[in-house]
């Protein structure tokens, strides 16, 4: 039986089975992926707030790498006309011959790189909505209800002995908090999980809940009426962020002043500097290198050998000019002061700031971008859904996590996988709606999966060219490019060491990677109890490979070497780099 002939069949005996059906191009993978470049609006305050008057290039370095690194993803896609699921899964294939555990320690830290994109996108929608629909009073010291409270006797006590400005201060916080809204203050539960943050259930997370189901609700007919929904959604979010882009440099809203100097927040481009831009580096790739997500879908492609190329360069040349745009905008208008206000920070007080770039304020204005910024996330919360629910239902398909996984409905999308994701974020949830550390600590943890997944996916590609020579590529990345993407993917570990301390907790690298490791346990049941030590037929067919015969392992000790290099990157990167001091 030849490969192709074997392709075919099994695409037979997936349609059969109700698997995932070829029902888009690569126009509707690139309107999933159009989601992307909304993550921006999540992070930018606190790239800002790192990265000083350095985010701006922080931001287009970052998306450079990942349209860089998107060229080794083509090809390695190109390779895998029957899975879905990413990169993650077809660099996956490329490590079994080395390594049973590497291979779905790939696939696992694909999935809890993006899967947090769901409880984070939602826990900022629910601001949004919240501030819509109970918004917190604003008062002044000259307020009607200000003053009065001053002038009431029943509150002299209170403000004894101040001077006038903190009497009024005191005036405003009791004011404010007498009339805001009784839904901002509901709390159900509260508590210390582990020390790491304090949980706080309330409207936040039941608004972000309601969200995901929505996300849910319109995914389980498949990823063609996916991919239609985003296609709208879409547009009305990349337009708006387009016009946000440009007009402040038309209608001279951006002061150039706030590009210079070109230095770090603590002034010196010394040790602490250089942590301070890497930390931004490192977690900005989480958004600019997330167009990959267009190659999760070549199992649905109808045309794979062209769809896969198109669907991610296209996606990748929207991301390199929203990101540098929105981010020079942001920081032309703004300022580093005003960038790191609460507001931006946490990201519910980017449509206002969007519309005194573009609006001069107008509420009018301000209200149309705050409808746009919950659309843009809602196009990131479907995205990451549609992606990482895919990638989970590989895993389950190939042998890499449990098999429970790998159903599909009569519309051929992978709902138990989604159901998996869903749970999932709803623990996160109660973390990202409570305070901003918390948010940042679920934010570098998940980021500490990405960067080994860039690695180890970055390092296939070679493997892969040396394994599988002969193997069809309907797209080969130049060998130059192949060269310079495993060099990145080194690039990207040193990162991962020197910058995960940055965000919310100094022990994040550890956490990241001691979540990497609950792999183990899960492949191990698996592989070892379910399939009895044998991964599925099917699982290479791709590469004319019976799973149990993986072919001679051509690239000899490299994948190792790699590895070990790989290792003492990340340990210098921690260990040297070190947080100014505060």
């Amino acid at each position: 039986m030849t490969s192709i002939d074997s392709a075919e069949e099994f695409d037979a005996t997936s349609e059969e089975i109700g698997g995932l059906q070829r029902s888009i191009d690569w126009k509707g993978a690139f309107w999933i992926a159009s989601g992307v470049p909304a993550l921006v609006l999540i992070s930018i305050g606190g790239i800002g707030a790192t990265a000083g008057k350095l985010a701006f290039l922080v931001w287009a370095i970052s998306v450079l790498i990942g349209f860089s690194q998107s060229y080794s993803y083509a090809e390695i896609a190109g390779l895998f006309k029957n899975k879905s699921g990413g990169a993650a899964v077809y660099g996956a294939a490329g490590w079994l011959r080395y390594s049973k555990l590497i291979a779905p320690l790939s696939v696992w830290c694909n999935w809890y790189a993006w899967t947090p994109v769901l409880s984070l996108g939602c826990a900022v929608a629910a601001g949004y909505i919240l501030n819509a629909v109970a918004p917190i009073p604003v008062f002044t010291a000259q307020s009607p209800e200000v003053l009065a409270w001053l002038n009431d006797a029943a509150n002299a006590a209170a403000i004894a002995g101040q001077p006038a400005g903190q009497a009024a201060a005191t005036a405003i916080a009791a004011v404010t908090d007498a009339a805001t809204p009784a839904l901002r203050t509901m709390t159900l539960a509260s508590f210390s999980f582990l020390g790491l943050a304090q949980i706080e259930i309330g409207p936040t997370f039941f608004i972000g809940a309601a969200l995901m189901l929505f996300a849910f609700a319109i995914q389980h007919r498949g990823i063609l009426g996916t991919a239609r929904v985003q296609m709208w959604i879409g547009l009305f979010v990349i337009i708006p962020m387009l016009i946000v882009g440009v007009v402040p440099f038309l209608n001279g809203g951006v002061d150039y002043a706030n590009y210079t100097p070109l230095v770090p927040p603590n002034g010196e481009w010394n040790i602490g500097g250089w942590t301070l831009f890497l930390g931004a580096l490192f977690i900005a790739g989480w958004s600019t290198y997330a167009f990959e997500t267009a190659v999760c879908y070549t199992r649905e492609f109808k045309n794979p050998a062209t769809d896969t190329k198109k669907a991610i360069v296209y996606a990748g040349l929207l991301c390199v000019v929203i990101y540098t745009l929105v981010a020079a905008t942001f920081q032309g208008y703004l300022g580093v002061e005003g960038m790191t206000e609460p507001g931006i920070v946490d990201g519910t007080g980017v449509a206002a700031a969007m519309g005194n770039m573009v609006g001069s304020g107008s509420k009018f204005v301000t209200h149309l971008l705050e409808m746009m910024m919950i659309l843009a996330l809602i196009l990131a919360i479907m995205m990451a859904m549609a992606g990482s629910s895919r990638t989970l239902y590989q895993g389950g398909v190939d042998g890499w996590l449990p098999k429970f996984l790998s159903h599909t409905n009569e519309h051929g999308a992978p709902t138990r996988a989604m159901w998996t994701d869903l749970v999932f974020n709803l623990g996160l949830l109660t973390f990202a709606a409570s305070d901003a550390t918390a948010y940042y600590l679920i934010l570098s943890i998940s980021n500490v999966g990405y960067m080994i997944f860039i690695f180890l996916n970055l390092q296939s590609t070679w493997i892969h060219r040396i394994d599988s020579p002969n193997a069809p590529r309907p797209y080969r990345t130049p060998n130059w490019l192949v060269g310079v993407n495993a060099g990145l993917g080194f690039f990207n570990l040193f990162l991962m060491g020197v910058g995960a301390k940055v965000w919310g907790n100094p022990n994040a690298l550890w956490y990241g990677l001691l979540f990497g490791a609950l792999i183990i346990p899960v492949f191990w049941f698996r592989h070892y109890v379910q399939d009895k030590g044998r991964f599925p037929d099917h699982m290479l067919i791709d590469l004319n490979l019976k799973s149990q015969d993986l072919g001679e392992r051509k690239a000899g000790f490299l994948p190792y070497l790699a590895l070990i290099a790989g290792a003492g990157v990340v340990l210098f990167g921690h260990f040297y780099f070190q947080l100014p001091p505060s």
